[in-house]
C-alpha cells in the first residue's frame, strides 16, 4: 500500500449472489498484495450517497480518500462536502466502457441533486463497524 493509507474501505453493490463489488474489490486488491486484514468491505453502498454516509456514520470515517474514476470522483466528492466529510479523489484509470459511463453520470448527477434537496438517507445502516488503523 506504499504507505499512503493504513486501510481501504470497499463499498459497493452487493445485491445477488452473481454480483458483489465489494468481493470482486477485495479479491483484486488482495491479489496485488494488500493485505487481507486492511480491507473493509461495506455491502451496502448500493450509491455513492449510501458510501458516503455509511463510511461517515457506520465505519466511522470523516476524512476519506476515494478512488474512482475521475467523472465519479466528481459526483463523491461533491455530495462529501455536503454530508459533512472531509475528502479528497484520487483518479483511477478508466474502464472499457467509458461512453457509457459518461452517459450514465449525467443521470447520476441529476439524481444526486435530488437526493441532496431532499435529504436522502442510505438504504441500509446497520451495526457500527470500528475500523482499527493498521500499525507500521
Amino acid at each position: 500500500m506504499a504507505g499512503k493509507i493504513d486501510y481501504i474501505i470497499v463499498s459497493g453493490d452487493s445485491n445477488t449472489i452473481y454480483y458483489n463489488e465489494p468481493v470482486l474489490m477485495k479479491n483484486d486488491l488482495i491479489a496485488r498484495g494488500v493485505p487481507a486484514n486492511r480491507i473493509y468491505m461495506d455491502n451496502a453502498g448500493f450509491r455513492t450517497l449510501d458510501s458516503i454516509l455509511r463510511c461517515r456514520d457506520i465505519f466511522g470515517e470523516d476524512h476519506v480518500t476515494i478512488i474512482s474514476q475521475a467523472f465519479h470522483d466528481q459526483r463523491a466528492l461533491y455530495i462529501a462536502n455536503h454530508k459533512q466529510v472531509t475528502a479528497i479523489a484520487f483518479c483511477a484509470q478508466d474502464g472499457d466502457e467509458l461512453w457509457f459511463s459518461y452517459l450514465r453520470e449525467k443521470f447520476a448527477r441529476v439524481k444526486m441533486m435530488l437526493d441532496l434537496v431532499q435529504n436522502t438517507q442510505a438504504q441500509y445502516y446497520g451495526e457500527k463497524i470500528q475500523i482499527k488503523a493498521a500499525k507500521a
